[in-house]
């Protein structure tokens, strides 16, 4: 399945590895101190500094899957992690401004 070059295939790791990066942060920073997923979401809603934080490690995935498709010259699964990486970018942008 990751041997594919379409934009699809793209688009789907683009949009699950930021909430993989979310879900290693949460266990990193926060498990430790017996938080729960939903309060870490409540406090992250809450304080905008941490979703700029959490936001940023969990679009690095991003990053990391847009690097390896370019270099593996899948261009089209790579334009999918993009448009997907400017979706989440979108969505954190009007979650700080509107919300």
């Amino acid at each position: 399945m990751l041997k594919k070059d379409n934009l699809r295939l793209g688009i789907l790791l683009g949009l699950l590895a930021p909430f993989i990066g979310l879900v290693i942060y949460y266990f990193a920073a926060f498990y430790t101190r017996n938080v729960s997923f939903e309060e870490f979401l409540a406090f992250m809603r809450q304080n905008k500094s941490l979703l700029t934080a959490v936001s940023s490690i969990s679009l690095f995935a991003n990053a990391i899957l847009f690097t390896i498709y370019i270099n593996s010259r899948r261009d089209k699964t790579a334009k999918g992690v993009f448009v997907a990486t400017l979706i989440y970018g979108i969505g954190v942008l009007l979650l700080k401004v509107v919300g």
